[in-house]
């Protein structure tokens, strides 16, 4: 690459979430089989003090929203990661694992309501106190390809049931 350029990012929030420790978090906020209420979770988005109540003007409309967040509790990577479903390991820039080259995540949320500088949302598989980088609304138009291939994931789906993923780790 010729202009390798550090960034440096300030929160717009902080999430709170029901699951303080990785191992009671859904691998995915929809799948939730296994969790301790088996319901999408419930969580607040508490946007900065140095955010104004414009910034979320209009966004009330959107059923959903991008979660732009930094995995905080995140420590180091590896190239090669085993997915929770199984299979062999696999390249991490493959794989949704949190220990990535960079700790950046990304959630399509359920917005339930906003009430000033607060976002409520469902279906969150973010942990308490996760910094959020960014918003964007989901545009179904734009953001979803229902026939688009997944890869070494539809081969998953085929051997184990399409949207299977396992529950939360069990404390050791």
């Amino acid at each position: 690459m010729s202009h390798l350029s550090q960034f440096s990012y300030q929160p717009i929030g902080i999430l709170h979430s029901p699951y303080t420790r990785r191992i009671d978090a859904p691998h995915q906020g929809t799948v939730v089989e296994g969790t301790e209420s088996g319901q999408p979770a419930l969580a607040t988005l508490e946007l900065a003090e140095w955010l104004d109540e414009q910034v979320v003007q209009d966004l009330s409309g959107f059923e959903r929203i991008w979660l732009i967040f930094a995995f905080h509790l995140s420590e180091g990577w590896k190239s090669m990661v085993k997915p929770p479903r199984g299979g062999p390991k696999r390249g991490v820039l493959a794989t949704r694992s949190p220990h990535r080259p960079n700790a950046i995540g990304l959630s399509a949320v359920e917005l339930v309501a906003i009430e000033g500088r607060t976002l409520q949302l469902r279906g969150v598989d973010l942990l308490d106190g996760t910094p959020v980088l960014d918003i964007k609304p989901y545009v179904p138009y734009a953001d979803a390809f229902l026939d688009a291939r997944a890869g070494w994931i539809d081969e998953l789906d085929a051997r184990q049931g399409r949207n299977s993923a396992p529950g939360p780790k069990k404390p050791r």
